[in-house]
C-alpha cells in the first residue's frame, strides 16, 4: 500500500540498460470511448480495472497467457450523473482491502466487490446528483474506513469527505462533512505514524469571485485529519480566495527529509498555482514553496505567514478581460499525480504549460446546474509547448531537467528502482526516461491519447511488468472524447483553445496496454 503515495516501485528487472527491450505483453479493449484516468490494480495475480462511465470493473486473470478475463461487474450507475460531470465522466481507480474492491461511481455510490468472483457485498448511496454532486476519485481504505469524497466545484456543491465502515456505513459523526468545505476529489494520503490522512479541497465556487469576498475557507487547501474521529488537526489554505480555479487536490507525497540539517516528517505537494510545497505534515508549517511553471498571478509564498501574494493588476473581475494569467484554471499541474524515487532524491512532475484570459461574469445558483461565472481562453505559456515532464529537487527547490511535450502531460508518473520513470503524453506516446537526466530510453504509440496512471507489478512469472490505460479525455482531451468543435476555444471551461489541434494527433478509444522484457 503505497499510503505515502510515491508512486514509486521497487521493480529493478527493467532498468536503464535494457527498457529499451520492453515488449507488448497483452491488450485489453475496455470498449469506452471517454477518458480514462484509472491505474490498473493488481493483486494475488489478479488486474483490476476501472472504466469512466458506466463504471464497469474488470479483472483479469494475469496467470494465464493473454491475461483472459475472470469477471466483469456492473454497477449500473443512472445515465443522468453524465449531466453532472464538469470535465469528462473519468474515474481514477479503486482500491484492495480485506478480500474485497473498493471504488466509486459517477452518480455518488461507493461499491465494495468480492474481489475472487466479482459479486457485490455492498453499495452505499453518499451523494446526490441532483444537488451536482459526482465522485471520480479513488477511494483509499486507512484503519478499516473506506475514505471517499466529491466532486462538482463548477455546480455550486458543497463539499465533504466521508469514511465508510466495512459494512458501507457512514462512521464518522453524522455533521463532520460541514467543515469539509470544497469538493475532495483529488488524492489522499496516510501516515500511520501520525495517525494522519491528508487530502486537498477544491475551488470555491462560482469562479467569479466578486461573488464570494473573504478567504472562503476551507477551499483550495490541505487537511490533515484523524482518520478514527474525523477531527480536523491542521489546515492550511494554498489558494485563499482561489481567483482562477486553482483547488488543492493534487497528491500529498510524505516523506521523510534532510531539510537544514535535520531530518523532517514532510508533506510535498506540487500544487495548481505553480508552486512546489514543502511542510511539516504534523504541524502544516510551510517550510519552502518554489516555482516550478511560469507564473503571473501571484509573486510567491510568503514563509512567515503563509500566504500566497496575488498579483493585484492580475486579479479578474466582471465586465473586464485580464490578459496572460499563468497558470491557468487547470493550473500548472492539475490532478495527474508525480511520483518520487528515494533513489534520486527527485520528484518526477507531469505538467501544464497554459496561459489564460479570463473575463467573470454574474453566475446565478440552481441546484444540479453549472454554476461557473467566467469567460476563459487558455493559450501556450512562453515557450512554444503545452506541458513537460519535470524533474524537481524538493530539498534545494529547483527544476533538475525538463522534457517539453507539445500538449499538456495529462498522465500520471511512476518511478521504479531500475532509475526508470514511465508516462504517457496526450498524443499516445508511453514514454521511459532516465531517471537522473530525462533523457528518452524507449516509448510505444498507443492507440489514443494517455490520461491514465502507469503501475509496475510483478507477475506469476516472476517477471517485471509495466501496465498503462491508453484512452483520451478528460478536460484536457474533452475536445476528442466529447466530439468538441475545436473553433469554439470557450469550449471545455476554454481549455478547447489551448488543444484545437489534439484531434489531429488521437482518436479516442479505451485499451490497456501491458508490457514486459522479452
Amino acid at each position: 500500500k503505497d499510503y505515502a503515495s510515491t508512486r514509486y516501485s521497487s521493480l529493478d528487472q527493467i532498468t536503464t540498460g535494457n527498457v529499451k527491450n520492453l515488449k507488448l505483453a497483452f491488450t485489453f479493449s475496455t470498449g469506452m470511448t471517454r477518458g480514462h484516468e484509472a491505474a490498473p490494480l493488481v493483486v494475488n495475480n489478479t488486474m483490476y480495472i476501472v472504466t469512466p462511465f458506466p463504471n464497469s470493473l474488470y479483472a483479469l486473470d494475469l496467470t494465464k497467457p493473454g491475461a483472459p478475463m475472470k469477471w466483469v461487474y456492473q454497477p449500473l450507475p443512472t445515465p443522468a450523473s453524465q449531466g453532472v460531470a464538469c470535465c469528462d465522466v473519468v474515474n481514477r481507480g479503486a482500491s484492495y482491502d480485506d478480500g474485497k474492491i473498493f471504488y466509486n461511481t459517477l452518480d455518488d455510490q461507493t461499491v465494495a466487490v468480492d474481489a475472487n468472483t466479482g459479486r457485490q457485498v455492498w453499495k452505499t448511496q453518499i451523494g446526490d446528483i441532483n444537488k451536482g454532486e459526482s465522485i471520480t476519485m479513488a477511494p483509499i481504505i486507512a484503519k478499516g474506513k473506506v475514505l471517499v469524497g466529491n466532486s462538482g466545484g463548477e455546480f455550486g456543491i458543497r463539499g465533504w469527505l466521508t469514511a465508510l465502515d466495512e459494512n458501507g456505513v457512514k462512521s464518522w459523526p453524522t455533521d463532520a462533512w460541514k467543515i469539509g468545505g470544497a469538493g475532495v476529489w483529488g488524492w489522499i494520503s496516510y501516515d500511520p505514524q501520525l495517525n494522519l490522512i491528508y487530502y486537498g479541497t477544491a475551488n470555491p465556487g462560482p469562479w467569479d469571485a466578486e461573488a464570494r469576498p473573504g478567504d472562503n475557507k476551507f477551499a483550495s487547501g490541505i487537511f490533515a485529519r484523524d482518520p478514527d474521529t474525523g477531527e480536523a488537526v491542521w489546515f492550511y489554505q494554498l489558494s485563499p480566495h482561489d481567483l482562477y480555479d486553482y483547488d488543492g487536490v493534487n497528491e500529498n507525497i510524505l516523506l521523510d527529509l534532510p531539510i537544514k540539517g535535520q531530518t523532517r516528517k514532510v508533506l510535498i505537494h506540487p500544487d495548481r498555482n505553480g508552486y512546489v510545497y514543502v511542510m511539516d505534515r504534523a504541524t502544516g508549517e510551510v517550510l519552502s514553496a518554489n516555482p516550478f511553471a511560469p507564473i503571473t498571478t501571484s509573486r510567491g509564498v510568503d514563509l512567515k505567514t503563509g500566504l500566497l501574494q496575488y498579483v493585484t493588476e492580475k486579479q479578474p473581475m466582471t465586465g473586464k478581460v485580464v490578459r496572460n494569467l499563468c497558470p491557468t484554471a487547470p493550473g500548472a499541474k492539475d490532478w495527474q499525480p508525480s511520483a518520487f524515487s528515494p533513489r534520486t532524491g527527485l520528484l518526477y512532475i507531469p505538467h501544464n504549460n497554459l496561459c489564460m484570459d479570463e473575463e467573470d461574469v454574474t453566475a446565478n445558483y440552481i441546484a444540479g446546474t453549472p454554476y461557473v461565472g467566467a469567460n476563459v481562453r487558455m493559450y501556450d505559456a512562453p515557450g512554444g509547448y503545452g506541458g513537460a515532464f519535470t524533474a524537481w529537487d524538493p530539498i534545494e527547490g529547483k527544476v533538475v531537467w525538463s522534457n517539453p511535450d507539445h500538449f499538456p502531460v495529462w498522465s500520471g508518473a511512476l518511478a521504479t528502482a531500475g532509475d526508470v520513470v514511465f508516462y504517457g503524453t496526450l498524443d499516445g506516446w508511453f514514454k521511459a526516461v532516465d531517471a537522473h537526466n530525462g533523457s528518452l530510453l524507449w516509448q510505444f504509440k498507443t492507440g489514443s491519447g494517455i490520461i491514465g496512471q502507469p503501475v509496475s507489478y510483478k507477475g506469476p512469472d516472476g517477471k517485471q511488468y509495466v501496465a498503462i490505460l491508453s484512452g483520451v479525455g478528460g478536460w484536457a482531451g474533452a475536445i476528442v472524447s466529447g466530439g468538441l468543435d475545436a473553433r469554439d476555444e470557450s469550449a471545455a471551461l476554454g481549455f478547447a483553445g489551448a488543444m484545437k489541434d489534439l484531434p489531429k494527433y488521437t482518436t479516442k478509444g479505451g485499451m490497456l496496454y501491458v508490457f514486459t522484457l522479452p
